[in-house]
């Protein structure tokens, strides 16, 4: 049983392979393989449509007179499965496919027809190249342009992921105490703005009441005694009228600071007038209430 199963055959030693008849075949002959088409294509016969990849039987022959750079060309003859007419294809090593030449025609065309356009479009481009320098020249500062603006672009990214994978928490609370800094100064700025708009009002009230006092003075000896009050006060707070006339030079000559100061010396002040006005008033009452009684 294990002999029926040996590769190996037995050879005398007289064996001589030069004295086996080889068989003189033609070169055209035929031989027949299993194929698949190539292409989608269409039967010129019946209209029929066959698909690519359809698996056929069929002849196959070597193709004479006809060769690229030493590659030799193959023609296959199959049949259509519904007419029986015979389509013949051929290879083409020369674009990498395949060429129909009898019995069907190859359906869509327009993909392979714009990439051979393309390939020629580059090769054209090529040969200008060659005989152009500039052109050349041209095409090579655009690519190292590219090139640069893709690099930036890609350290970009980096910084972007870097900041959004590494987050430090101490330059996190700085940032955060900087911005509480900065919000307490307009605070503060706020503040003396509207200290600065009150002792403004003030002066601008106490400048009114002086001209209204000033206006309604008739010459008379109780409002002479009136004047010679307020003219006291004047005294008492020099330069009132002066600082309400120039409170805008004040505003931006001195600081903030000092107009806090100044600010609760002249609200008493304001706040002292009225009752020296009363007491004066009544002090000219009685006045004129002494007068009465000794006529």
């Amino acid at each position: 049983m294990s002999e029926r199963k040996v590769l190996n055959k037995y050879f005398p030693p007289d064996f001589d392979p030069t004295n086996i008849p080889r068989l003189k075949l033609p070169k055209t002959r035929q031989y027949t393989v299993r194929i698949m088409t190539p292409c989608n294509m269409k039967c010129n016969t019946c209209g029929d449509y066959i698909a690519k990849a359809k698996k056929f039987n069929a002849r196959k022959e070597t193709v004479e007179g006809e060769e690229y750079l030493g590659l030799k060309i193959y023609r296959f003859y199959f049949k259509c499965p519904i007419c029986m007419a015979e389509i013949t294809f051929k290879t083409d090593p020369k674009n990498q496919d395949y060429e129909l030449e009898h019995g069907a025609t190859r359906n869509f065309q327009a993909y392979r027809l714009a990439e051979m356009q393309a390939q020629q479009e580059a090769k054209n481009e090529e040969e200008e190249e060659k005989l152009n320098p500039m052109k050349l020249l041209e095409k090579r500062t655009q690519a190292s342009r590219r090139e640069m603006q893709a690099i930036e672009d890609l350290e970009e990214l980096k910084e972007l992921s870097q900041r959004t994978v590494h987050l430090d928490t101490e330059d996190f609370l700085e940032r955060q105490q900087e911005r509480n800094k900065k919000i307490q100064e307009m605070v503060k700025k706020q503040e003396e703005e509207e200290d600065e708009e009150t002792l403004r009002e003030l002066l601008e009230q106490q400048n009114k009441a002086l001209l209204q006092g000033d206006i309604h003075s008739k010459g008379s000896e109780e409002e002479e005694e009136e004047v010679e009050v307020t003219e006291e006060q004047e005294k008492e707070a020099p330069k009132l009228s002066v600082f309400s006339l120039k409170s805008n030079e004040l505003s931006e000559t001195k600081s903030s600071n000092s107009l806090k100061r100044k600010l609760p010396q002249l609200i008493r002040v304001v706040k002292k007038q009225p009752q020296k006005t009363a007491t004066t008033s009544g002090l000219s009452s009685l006045c004129n209430y002494s007068d009465s009684e000794s006529d």
